[in-house]
C-alpha cells in the first residue's frame, strides 16, 4: 500500500484527469487531489493527505494531450480501452453513457479512456482511426485489439476481456 503526495494545485471537477505522470483523482474525504502512478495502477493507493483509501479510477478519464495519451497507453499496469469519439457524432454520444457504465462495473480491471479526435487530431491520425466511435485496447504498452462502433456494455465487457487473456 502506497502514500499518495498530494498535487500541489486543486481543479475544479471532480472528474479523473491524467497527464505525463499518472491519473489524478479527488480523495472522497478531504477532497485533495492525489497522483496514481501509471505503473501503479491496480494497487491499493491511500491520500496523501487523510491516509484514505482511494478506489480504483470507475469512470473515464479524459485524455486532453498528446503526453497523457502516450503516458497513459504506454505506462498503465491495467489495460487501457480508449474510445475515440467526436461531439458532432450522435453514435458517440449515445455510446458514452454506456462506455461509463460499463467502466464503472470494470473499476479496477481495466481504465477506461476518452479522446475526442477534434481535440488530439496527431492521435487519431498515428493511429490510423478512420470512422468514430472507435475502441483501442492497449495491453503492456501496445495495442492489442481494435473495434469501430458502439457497443452494449455486456458485449465491451467481452471484447476487453478476449484482448487482454
Amino acid at each position: 500500500m502506497g502514500i499518495l503526495w498530494n498535487v500541489d494545485y486543486v481543479t475544479t471537477t471532480h472528474s479523473i484527469e491524467a497527464d505525463e505522470r499518472g491519473l489524478l483523482v479527488h480523495c472522497p474525504k478531504c477532497d485533495k487531489t492525489n497522483r496514481m502512478e501509471y505503473a501503479r495502477l491496480g494497487q491499493t493507493f491511500r491520500c496523501g493527505n487523510c491516509q484514505t483509501e482511494l478506489g480504483p479510477p470507475s469512470e473515464p478519464v479524459e485524455l486532453s494531450t498528446d503526453e497523457s495519451f502516450a503516458a497513459l497507453t504506454t505506462n498503465s499496469a491495467l489495460p487501457v480501452v480508449v474510445d475515440f469519439w467526436a461531439s458532432w457524432c450522435g453514435p458517440c454520444k449515445m455510446f458514452g453513457p454506456e462506455f461509463a457504465r460499463t467502466a464503472q462495473a470494470n473499476a479496477g480491471k481495466w481504465i477506461a479512456a476518452k479522446v475526442n479526435t477534434e481535440e488530439l487530431p496527431a492521435v487519431a491520425q498515428h493511429l490510423k482511426i478512420q470512422a468514430i466511435p472507435t475502441l483501442v485496447v492497449f495491453n503492456g504498452g501496445r495495442e492489442v485489439a481494435r473495434k469501430q462502433g458502439a457497443l452494449p456494455g455486456r458485449l465491451l465487457e467481452q471484447f476487453v476481456a478476449q484482448s487482454v487473456r
